[in-house]
């Protein structure tokens, strides 16, 4: 048995959550054409039968937020779930966009990367380069940002070229060589994630390179996500999907509530027989949601409630059929608008939009109630 993690890195807009999906065959990051839709770590997992001369193996993908230069709070924590994501890895795919134009830096040795960091530090986007010949400024592009990450790692690292369908042939050549003179990468491998091309060599090559291990997650769980934050994703996805170039950017959305139905009984009711001929549709069950949708000015309250509620309405109908898919249940959604100005500069206010404080949040919450009701005298008789 094979199994280990393989972090997703890349600018915005290179497919990445798009990947991911396809990978792991599962929608566990949302995805649209604008940039920085993906906010934090995204866990994908994949299970690999075992085959002629091949392991199993479980594969755990990460996705990371695109890699860009940060200006608020919002980024930076943003660039930090990528340093995060880094540190435990096995392997990491760095994902380039055939179809966009890159700007690269000379080549040069690891050693002498300009803006390289001091041991036991991490570069910034703003970490000014030494002193050259040639020019005296930062980073002049993104794209070397990258390199200058993936150049730290002491891991194998794919390049996977992606939308190698929207290019010429004679055009992809010339791009592996002028990215393989950055950096050598264990292996290369072009891609078309939306034809599906090139995905079956990407795992055979990803399972060649992980280490022998036991499954870090069950067999049938292909994402570590609690359904509360894939609802509020889904929304969020809608929101991005709905809205313009401003408000999707200064968007948040939190659940308040997520009440599932009680548990079903084992034996299924059989479809009640109508007069006319036919069966009456068997009802699934409900859950009740509620989520409220963070803004930071009045002028986007206003776009994301629409003339007489009818952007909102749009929003929560289509989001609820997503959510409805994933659940396999009715919901009922219920959604609110609140202003809450510069939450991208609050660090308090972005900390508490992780889903992983969310849940250490509820089951504090859940675990004051109950030693409350411990302590509550009994009720007289």
């Amino acid at each position: 048995m094979r199994s280990g993690f393989v972090s997703i890195l890349g600018r915005p807009n290179a497919g990445k959550s798009t990947l991911l999906n396809a990978l792991v065959g599962e929608k566990v990051a949302i995805v649209t054409s604008k940039p920085q839709t993906t906010r934090n770590r995204i866990t994908g997992v994949l299970e690999v039968p075992a085959k002629a001369k091949r392991s199993a193996a479980q594969i755990v993908f990460v996705d990371t937020p695109g890699v860009h230069k940060p200006g608020s709070q919002l980024d930076r924590r943003m660039l930090q779930e990528v340093y995060d994501a880094l540190e435990t890895r096995d392997i990491v795919i760095l994902l380039v966009d055939a179809s966009r134009e890159m700007q690269l830096p000379e080549s040069v040795e690891p050693a002498s990367v300009p803006g390289s960091a001091e041991p036991g530090t991490e570069p910034t986007l703003d970490a000014p380069a030494p002193k050259r010949p040639d020019r005296d400024h930062g980073w002049r592009s993104e794209d070397e940002f990258v390199l200058n990450l993936v150049r730290k790692l002491d891991c194998p690292v794919f390049l996977v070229i992606n939308k190698i369908d929207l290019i010429r042939r004679e055009q992809l050549l010339p791009l592996i060589e002028s990215l393989m003179n950055q950096f050598k990468f264990a292996e290369v491998i072009p891609v078309s994630v939306r034809k599906r091309d090139g995905l079956d060599t990407l795992v055979e090559k990803l399972v060649e390179y992980l280490p022998q291990g036991e499954r870090y997650y069950p067999p049938d769980q292909f994402t570590d996500q609690p359904e509360r934050f894939l609802v509020a994703e889904l929304i969020r996805e809608r929101i991005l999907m709905e809205t313009g170039e401003e408000v999707p950017y200064a968007s948040a959305v939190v659940i308040e509530k997520f009440e599932e139905p009680p548990p079903q009984p084992a034996k299924v009711k059989k479809p009640r027989p109508l007069k006319g001929g036919g069966f009456a549709e068997v009802k699934l069950p409900v859950t009740s949601i509620s989520a409220v949708i963070y803004c930071e000015r009045d002028g986007q309250k206003a776009i994301l409630i629409g003339k007489g509620g009818a952007k909102l309405r749009a929003i929560g109908t289509s989001a609820r059929k997503e959510i409805e898919s994933l659940l396999g249940t009715r919901v009922y959604l219920e959604l609110h608008v609140i202003v809450e100005e510069g939450w991208r500069e609050s660090r308090g206010f972005i900390d508490t939009l992780d889903w992983r404080k969310q849940l250490e949040d509820l089951a504090n919450k859940q675990a004051a109630e109950s030693e409350s009701e411990l302590d509550s005298p009994d009720p007289e008789v």
